[in-house]
């Protein structure tokens, strides 16, 4: 079955940067567009950056120019590089993959900043 599962996260200064990954499983991973999403407790989950199968990527802009996103098809992992970090991109980080008409998740990953 399909699995997920994040890794990176932690606490860390405003300015500092972070790397988390998300090593998948249960499916053919260099055939799919990865993404991570992030939430904060009463907002909705927000995506934050997607890769395609060509590697082309998409950030949103809170986090363009300071976030990029890669995958490794050898290791089926995606990662998600943050830099200049801000309090507000606290959250839990989550990574997502379509498979079959449906969504999985992670168990998510928890990315505190620190003012």
């Amino acid at each position: 079955q399909v699995q997920l599962v994040e890794s990176g996260g932690g606490l860390v200064q405003t300015g500092g940067s972070l790397r988390l990954s998300c090593a998948a499983s249960g499916f053919i991973f260099s055939l799919k567009s990865m993404h991570w999403y992030r939430q904060v407790p009463g907002r909705q989950r927000e995506l934050v950056a997607s890769i395609t199968v060509a590697d082309n990527t998409n950030c949103s802009d809170s986090v363009k120019g300071r976030f990029t996103i890669s995958r490794d098809n050898a290791k089926n992992t995606v990662y998600l590089q943050m830099n200049s970090l801000k309090p507000e991109d606290t959250g839990v980080y989550y990574c997502s993959v379509r498979f079959r008409g449906d969504d999985y998740w992670g168990q998510g990953t928890q990315v505190t900043v620190s003012s």
